[in-house]
């Protein structure tokens, strides 16, 4: 039997891994363990970030979101009957929230907790502000009001304020709307060619800018109407511009005229061939109306006694002057006569009368916004107990030529010499609205009415504003074979009239009366300077369209 062997103190050495053995060495799992341990660190970290995150997104979430935005497109889904508001109207509404639609005439944001706005309603304006409030206007709310286009066009929700002191930029300076709620309604998606408060500045207030301001040239007004047409200036020419035709229907139907519609259709010339537009007319030709003339005094005859008309008159003169227009809005009557045509003529000059003191007494708002832009001296009249300015043709050319025009110029007063006589009569007579009559017969239409005792002059008269003529009129030839005479004369073939001439040879009353271009008192009445700032879209003979 062999002897044991005698035990060591050598450490046990690592045995060699047997092939078919599982599982990690030591140092694989130390290194598991600190890569785990990394991975629960960012792990941690990542949480909280994500905490820190989500309280950061809470802490700006748009508590106001449903307080502004777009609306859906408007297609009258529904009729809440909300109550809404007139900018007019606000100085007698503090302390009321009110609803009101507008345009944004212009906004500034001042940082990024507060944009002021001018609100815009036709001619009247008004400031509105909205601040950051705590659950009630959010950073995002100021931040989109500030971003919507000049002109979009939005619905406000506010609470109306005294304002500390006066707001000069706005129509509506003693209050101020503090806006709550805001949506817009209808964007703007193509380029201004002009800002509406460009459009509505003075020249003074583009002088003393030294070119800053953008100056608005009347050809670009035109060719861009629709946002012209916006301006406050505008908007109260044709709010006068209204009136002017309201006050003229007021005062025939208190003196008993009815109005008719007559064809701007005809079969022939009313005035001369030289200014008549002829189009096409089935397989033959027809002709513009150059005033409802005929018609007028066919109705004389049909014994309406005393009518009116308000409508569209076609003059195919190839003026391009300031007061001139192919299409402008006739204002014409017509009525019997008893005794004298200066019953119509003093019918007449009541009517302007009347307009006159409509216009001051009920629309001197409107005519002071129009004066901002277009400065002029008041309109006078003479209002005391010796009426209205009358001058025969031959006293008007006496004064003419009393302040050196030639005698031999003077057959007819042409524009300039027209002018001329305003200058003298506002000089002498303190009046820029006066009457002329007895105009020489050469001067007038085939169916003027020959004076009784000269046939050179007329029974006629022009009625002038300014300086300027406005109205034509006179007494109508009523005897049908005086008629075919004039006709004739003036180079009508009495047969081409037919329809006209047998009215007359039924038997007519005497009867006379006025043809008013609507625009030209309208630019008189303000001093627009320019016909076309009188019509809503001009015509004349360079312009079709807009």
């Amino acid at each position: 039997m062999s002897e044991a062997s005698e035990p060591t103190n050598q450490p046990p050495t690592e045995q060699p891994e047997v092939e078919g053995q599982t599982g990690p060495s030591k140092s694989e799992l130390k290194k598991r363990a600190k890569a785990a341990e990394k991975e629960k660190k960012a792990a941690e970290k990542a949480a909280k970030q994500q905490e820190l995150a989500a309280q950061q997104a809470a802490a700006e979430a748009d508590y106001a979101a449903e307080f502004y935005g777009t609306l859906p497109l408007h297609q009258s889904q529904s009729r809440p009957r909300q109550p809404r508001v007139d900018i007019a109207s606000l100085p007698s509404r503090d302390g009321e929230t009110v609803l009101l639609r507008a345009r944004i005439h212009n906004s500034r944001a001042q940082g990024s907790k507060m944009v002021f706005l001018n609100l815009r309603q036709r001619i009247e304006s008004v400031q509105a502000l909205m601040i950051v409030a705590p659950e009630k206007v959010s950073k995002q709310m100021v931040k989109w009001t500030a971003g919507l286009a000049t002109e979009s066009i939005v619905l406000v929700e506010g609470v109306v304020k005294k304002s500390p002191e006066i707001i000069k930029s706005a129509t509506v300076g003693t209050v101020e709307v503090e806006v709550s709620k805001l949506f817009l309604i209808s964007g703007v998606e193509a380029r201004l060619p002009f800002t509406v408060e460009d459009a509505d500045r003075t020249e003074a207030e583009i002088e003393a800018s030294g070119d800053q301001f953008n100056r608005v040239l009347l050809d670009t007004r035109l060719n861009n109407r629709v946002i012209d047409l916006r301006s406050q200036t505008n908007q109260a020419i044709f709010k006068i511009q209204a009136a002017v035709g309201d006050l003229f229907r007021q005062f025939l139907h208190s003196n008993g005229f009815i109005e008719i519609h007559s064809p701007k259709l005809q079969g022939a010339a009313t005035e001369s061939g030289a200014s008549v537009f002829k189009v096409s007319y089935f397989k033959g030709g027809a002709f513009l109306a150059q005033s409802p003339q005929l018609a007028k005094q066919m109705a004389i005859a049909a014994d309406f006694e005393r009518v009116y008309e308000i409508g569209p008159v076609f003059r195919a003169e190839d003026s391009n002057t300031h007061r001139h227009l192919t299409e402008f809005m006739g204002l014409d009557l017509e009525m019997t006569i008893e005794e004298h045509y200066h019953e119509v003529m003093e019918m007449l000059d009541g009517l302007f009368i009347s307009i006159f003191h409509g216009l001051r007494d009920k629309y001197q708002k409107e005519i002071d916004v129009v004066n901002k832009q277009f400065p002029a001296e008041e309109f006078k009249w003479r209002e005391g107990p010796e009426g209205t300015l009358k001058l025969s043709f031959k006293e008007a050319v006496d004064l003419l030529v009393e302040d050196g025009v030639a005698r031999e110029e003077l057959d007819d007063i042409n524009t300039e010499n027209e002018k001329r006589l305003g200058r003298i009569v506002k000089a002498k007579y303190e009046t820029d609205y006066y009457i002329i009559d007895k105009f020489p017969m050469e001067l007038r239409p085939f169916y003027t009415m020959p004076d009784p005792t000269d046939p050179t002059l007329s029974n006629s008269y022009d009625f002038f504003m300014r300086g300027e003529e406005i109205l034509s009129g006179a007494q109508r030839i009523h005897d049908p074979k005086l008629l075919e005479q004039q006709m004739r004369g003036k180079g009508i073939e009495p047969e081409s009239m037919r329809g006209y001439l047998d009215g007359f040879r039924l038997g007519c009353s005497p009867h006379g009366g006025g043809g008013i271009g609507l625009e030209r008192v309208l630019m008189l009445f303000l001093k627009l300077n320019n016909i076309r700032r009188a019509s809503l879209f001009p015509r004349d003979p360079k312009r079709l369209e807009p």
